[in-house]
């Protein structure tokens, strides 16, 4: 092989070599290989019986399979027709001749553009094609986890960020207090904290999230213990070249979007202040890469006795030491990652007794999407994960490894009893949120942002459901590539198969063959690691238990939107609740002047609110609202219809339900 027939690629951070494109010819032999091996895998295991056409294993090899036939049969046809075709020249036959090898070059340019597509598929940063997944909207799979079996709660409010932030420079940057409200994140919190746990008070909710995990992992139905330890996994890739030796972020670096302070003080303060844990028994950061002083001042100026951790020498900072011993193995046992099996932990982490992992929300350019479960590859002990990309969608410069039924190195971190086995609460960062993870946040331009940050947060003790959601918010959002745009808009978590790690997570029948993820080597198979399904649509971003017509995931939305003012006729206006009283279901009617985004909300005789949604975007004239009663119990409830900027125009109607 000639030297100038390999391509080395080299980290843009370290100048590490991180992958070997593999010679022109490679594929093309792959694609043999491939494809004649499916098509006889599928002979093998559909003949005997053909039930297993069904099987998502199956599912995953038919496309392969029909590839390599189609190609075959279009190489085929080129090949005859262009025989005949000289043959009928030898018999000076030459219009049918003609005839002949207009019919070759139509089988001749299907070779050539079924061969093209095949190898340009997942070269491209995006992809044009929306993502589908194969078993479409609402149609939960697992076992859902929590308090409220498969609840996440999301939280957005704009008044946390200002939309004039520029990101230009550090001055003008997301993290600055004055591009994010601190006072406004510390009430999402405590909204979403309550509304996660049904608590009223903070310290309820903390007791009860705490009970919760002890319970199910057999230490009794106990709260937080004040000589318990918990060590809080943060995003901060950015620092991962590492800071100035006082902790100083580098003049010249670029703005990339981590885990924003705001978001990890409102944290802080819960536990510190809500939860009652002592400041030295928490350690924080991201272990491999330092943490920022524009995150460190803020946090020792309220806490300065909380372990800041750093595998540098920076002033200030608790410098984490490697466990002696591996503390997780991959489940591929070196089939897919062929140059590593395994990995060690920190000993601040493997000796905690709860983690708490706040990614920050953003697509991946390897991964798909980048949350939960990939913001572990920043735990292990090396200085870097390059290894663990060939378990991911797209590894390095590899051909995406697309579809389903493939192994993902996100389950055995989402199962390790050191990483997702300790976590006590999925709490993602999206007040900002960006397509590519070494970029600048970006603006949601869809509703109901409009143009906006995306000013949210996202609680669960569901790690699939939480995943599953952020996932659908950013695939709501980044549908078609922008490379003019600034920053540019990437379609990573469109890649097919995107969401097969949530699908393993979740449920075995979607695991590959051959595959047992035990990351912990019990010699068992993990059980489900919670619920996953995609929401209904869009527009009201609803799923199956919001539904009643399933036991996937609940989704609670608090909303506090920019309101549209309405004209003064809305409060005249006719609005009726049909059948009242309701059994199973009823709808609520009413007619609007204009454009109008409103609040409907559901109250209790006493005051509780059980539900709440927003309207967004609704056109002028007759609306209708339909409410699923089938798990509402017998009694009055008030029905609230409001525009949350001119509370004079709000409507109140009585709903009974038998």
């Amino acid at each position: 092989m000639r030297v100038s027939d390999v391509l080395i690629k080299r980290c843009p951070q370290s100048g590490r070599i991180v992958g070997i494109q593999k010679p022109k010819g490679f594929y093309k032999i792959l694609f043999f290989v491939a494809g004649s091996l499916s098509i006889v895998w599928f002979l093998i295991r559909v003949i005997p019986k053909p039930s297993r056409a069904g099987y998502p294993c199956m599912k995953a090899t038919m496309p392969v399979a029909y590839s390599f036939i189609a190609y075959l049969v279009s190489l085929g046809g080129s090949f005859f027709f262009y025989r005949k075709a000289f043959e009928r020249i030898r018999e000076r036959r030459f219009r049918l001749a003609f005839t002949i090898l207009i019919v070759a070059g139509l089988f001749s340019g299907w070779t050539l553009i079924h061969n093209s597509g095949r190898a340009n598929a997942g070269v491209s940063s995006g992809v044009t094609d929306k993502f589908d997944d194969p078993l479409g909207p609402n149609a939960p799979i697992g076992e859902p986890k929590g308090i409220f079996p498969g609840r996440v709660v999301w939280v957005m409010d704009m008044d946390a960020t200002n939309i004039n932030c520029t990101n230009s420079n550090h001055a003008n940057a997301y993290w600055q207090d004055s591009n994010c409200d601190q006072a406004v994140v510390d009430q999402m919190f405590s909204d979403g904290l309550r509304q996660l746990t049904g608590k009223s008070t903070h310290a309820g909710a903390w007791d009860a999230i705490f009970r919760y995990f002890n319970v199910n992992h057999e230490k009794g139905d106990t709260g937080y213990l004040d000589t318990e330890t918990i060590f809080i996994k943060i995003n901060a890739v950015s620092a991962w070249s590492g800071a100035e030796p006082n902790g100083d972020m580098p003049s010249n670096l670029g703005i990339e979007f981590d885990t924003s302070p705001q978001a990890i003080l409102a944290l802080l303060r819960q536990l510190v202040n809500e939860a009652g844990v002592p400041e030295t028994n928490i350690y924080i950061g991201d272990p491999m890469c330092d943490i920022w002083n524009t995150l460190y001042d803020k946090f020792y100026a309220e806490f300065p006795d909380i372990n800041y951790v750093s595998q540098g020498n920076v002033t200030g900072r608790y410098k984490i030491t490697a466990d002696a011993t591996d503390d997780i193995i991959y489940s591929d046992k070196g089939t897919v990652m062929t140059e590593v099996s395994s990995h060690r932990f920190f000993n601040e982490m493997v000796n905690a007794d709860y983690l708490l992992n706040v990614p920050s929300m953003k697509g991946h350019r390897w991964g798909g999407v980048t949350m939960f479960a990939k913001n572990h590859f920043g735990s292990n002990t090396v200085d870097h994960s390059w290894e663990l990309h060939k378990g991911l969608m797209k590894p390095d410069s590899d051909p995406l490894r697309e579809g389903y039924n493939l192994y993902r190195v996100f389950v055995d971190l989402m199962s390790d009893k050191e990483l997702g086995g300790k976590t006590l609460l999925y709490y993602m960062d999206a007040l900002w949120a960006t397509s590519y993870e070494h970029q600048k946040p970006e603006k949601f331009q869809s509703a109901p942002w409009n143009n906006d940050w995306c000013s949210s947060l996202l609680f669960s003790l569901d790690p699939v459901a939480v995943e599953s959601v952020g996932l659908d918010i950013m695939q709501k959002e980044f549908t078609v590539e922008d490379m003019s745009a600034n920053p540019p808009r990437y379609t990573y978590v469109q890649w097919d198969g995107v969401d097969d790690y949530l699908h393993q997570a979740a449920s075995s029948e979607w695991w590959p063959e051959g595959i047992m993820y035990d990351p912990d080597e019990t010699g068992s198979p993990i059980g489900s690691l919670g619920v996953h399904e995609h929401w209904n649509n869009v527009n009201d971003m609803q799923y199956t238990r919001n539904l009643g017509t399933g036991e996937g995931i609940e989704l609670i939305k608090i909303f506090r939107l920019p309101p549209v003012a309405l004209a003064p006729e809305f409060a005249t206006s006719n609005m009726t609740i049909y059948p009242n009283p309701g059994n199973t279901q009823t709808t609520i009617r009413f007619k609007l002047p204009g454009e109008a985004t409103l609040m409907l909300e559901v109250y209790t005789t006493t005051g509780r609110l059980i539900m709440s949604r927003n309207l967004d975007n609704l056109a002028a004239g007759q609306q209708d609202v339909n409410l699923n009663l089938t798990t509402w119990t017998r009694g009055v409830y008030f029905c609230v219809l409001k525009d949350e900027n001119h509370p004079e125009l709000t409507i109140t109607k009585k709903l009974y339900v038998n």
